[in-house]
């Protein structure tokens, strides 16, 4: 079969998992797979996609080979696949309109980017990039907080016609004027804030599902968050997080029994602390009632490496919206949507969307 071809913005640390896992598992087998929830999808295995595009505005990343580019600063997340040919894709220059923090150069160059000197491109260039390259499907990995950013690659996505996966929390499959662009042109979207495979809001939301099924009435709840990668440097900007809070605390509300009221509900970004670099810890407590209105709580820390935990759903997500697209299906897909992101334009519970998206992946239309 002929590969996905698919084009990126931001060559930062979950682009290089995803890159890194695209090789990793051409030396595997659906018996030896380990870390996938899908070896095959509609015929395709997770090597059957390629990078034909990729844009970024960092001096040490624009205009090298994209499989160098992912090694650079300051991305940090852990190696697992180092042994990638070269590619022949250049990382081009991309539009940077609010898609860094104002504080990020006060770090050092470890930690943040160094700005690209190259000319920004219009749209019409970054369409004309993506079209010539063949792309079917264009990866968004923009800081948290590029708003500006975010709606203008989904414009270039819908002049190059191409599908569009949106895993940051900028608000496009979710917004009701985006969703109908995309359905008029008839062009795939899945959105919005990619869920990691295990991370601290699926395991959020599978115990407050629980909550609700064992009959355990949840009063309060907190999920706070460090991690020492570029994510969480950015988001040090509190004026940045605004969408990012609510796409994690809606993923909870979605699946209580009652909605909490604000002040017992706390989910967001909380620190960022250098030397954890890609590695994030989440610390969960819960607190609710059992039988008799007896108290209980659950105190639970979570350590996961953070980009390669979203790059295995963004391999199913890539499979997901290619089948829509030789399927000839535009618009929202409503159930790739709700089991990979945090924030879709339809919440289900995890159970009832893993069931709706295997569905979909054997050609029922969701």
């Amino acid at each position: 079969m002929k590969p996905i071809k698919i084009a990126i913005i931001g060559i930062g640390n979950c682009a290089s998992s995803l890159i890194q896992g695209i090789h990793y598992y051409r030396n595997k087998g659906p018996e030896d797979a380990i870390g996938l929830m899908h070896w095959e999808i509609g015929g395709f295995s997770p090597c059957d996609i390629e990078v034909v595009a990729a844009f970024d505005i960092d001096r040490r990343k624009v205009g090298q080979d994209v499989h160098t580019a992912i090694f650079a600063k300051p991305n940090c997340t852990t190696v697992f696949c180092a042994d990638i040919p070269a590619s022949d894709v250049t990382v081009r220059m991309g539009k940077i309109l609010d898609g860094i923090a104002d504080h990020m150069s006060a770090y050092d160059e470890d930690a943040t980017f160094i700005a690209a000197d190259t000319p920004e491109p219009d749209e019409d260039e970054v369409v004309t990039a993506i079209m010539e390259s063949g792309a079917e499907v264009l990866v968004n990995y923009l800081p948290v907080g590029s708003e500006q950013a975010v709606r203008f690659y989904a414009g270039c996505a819908l002049k190059a016609g191409v599908a569009y996966i949106n895993n940051m929390p900028v608000f496009i499959a979710s917004n009701p004027e985006w969703a109908q662009k995309f359905a008029d042109r008839n062009i795939p979207i899945i959105g919005d804030d990619i869920k990691s495979q295990l991370g601290a809001t699926i395991t959020h939301r599978m115990l407050t599902d629980l909550f609700r099924k064992r009959g355990v009435k949840l009063e309060r709840t907190y999920q706070l968050n460090t991690g020492g990668n570029t994510d969480f440097l950015n988001m040090l900007s509190r004026k940045r997080l605004a969408s990012k809070k609510i796409s994690k605390t809606e993923a909870v509300q979605s699946v209580t029994e009652t909605r909490l009221q604000d002040n017992n509900i706390h989910i967001g970004p909380s620190d960022y602390v250098p030397w954890q670099k890609d590695n994030k810890v989440c610390f969960l407590r819960m607190e609710g009632k059992l039988f008799g209105d007896v108290p209980m709580h659950i105190e639970m820390r979570l350590s996961v490496e953070d980009s390669p935990n979203s790059a295995g759903v963004t391999i199913d997500a890539i499979r997901c919206i290619k089948l829509a697209l030789d399927r000839g299906i535009g618009g929202i897909l409503e159930a790739p949507s709700a089991y990979f992101c945090k924030h879709p334009p339809k919440q289900f519970t995890d159970d009832d969307a893993f069931q709706n998206m295997e569905r979909f992946i054997h050609g029922e239309t969701l």
